[in-house]
C-alpha cells in the first residue's frame, strides 16, 4: 500500500477506535502476525504434533480483529460498515457462542 494510503488507513481505524470507546462498545482489539509466523497444534491423537506455518493454506487470513459489545446483530454490522470503510477491506462478524443450558 502506497504510504500515504496506508496513513489515511491508520488515521481512519484510529477515528473508528476513538467511536468505539466513546460509545462504551469497544472491549478489545489486536493486530495479528502473518500466517507464515504460525506453529500449528495438534493433540488430537496419543501426543502432540506441532508444525510450523498455518493449519490451513488460503489466499485471505485474518489480520486483526475487534471484539465489541453490541445489543444485536444489527449494531454490530452497523459497526463493521464503519470499521470495513476504514479499512478499505472485507470484515467477517461473528459472535460468541452462548453457553450451553444447565
Amino acid at each position: 500500500m502506497d504510504p500515504a494510503e496506508l496513513a489515511e488507513v491508520i488515521a481512519a481505524v484510529e477515528a473508528f477506535n476513538t467511536a468505539l470507546h466513546e460509545a462504551g462498545a469497544f472491549v478489545s482489539a489486536g493486530g495479528l502476525q502473518p500466517p507464515s509466523t504460525a506453529i500449528t497444534v495438534d493433540y488430537s491423537g496419543d501426543g502432540p504434533v506441532l508444525t510450523p506455518g498455518p493449519s490451513i493454506e488460503a489466499k485471505e487470513y485474518l489480520g486483526g480483529f475487534w471484539i465489541i459489545e453490541a445489543e444485536n446483530d444489527d449494531v454490530a454490522i452497523e459497526w463493521a460498515k464503519q470499521v470495513s470503510r476504514a479499512l478499505r477491506s472485507r470484515v467477517e462478524v461473528r459472535a460468541f457462542q452462548e453457553e450451553p443450558a444447565s
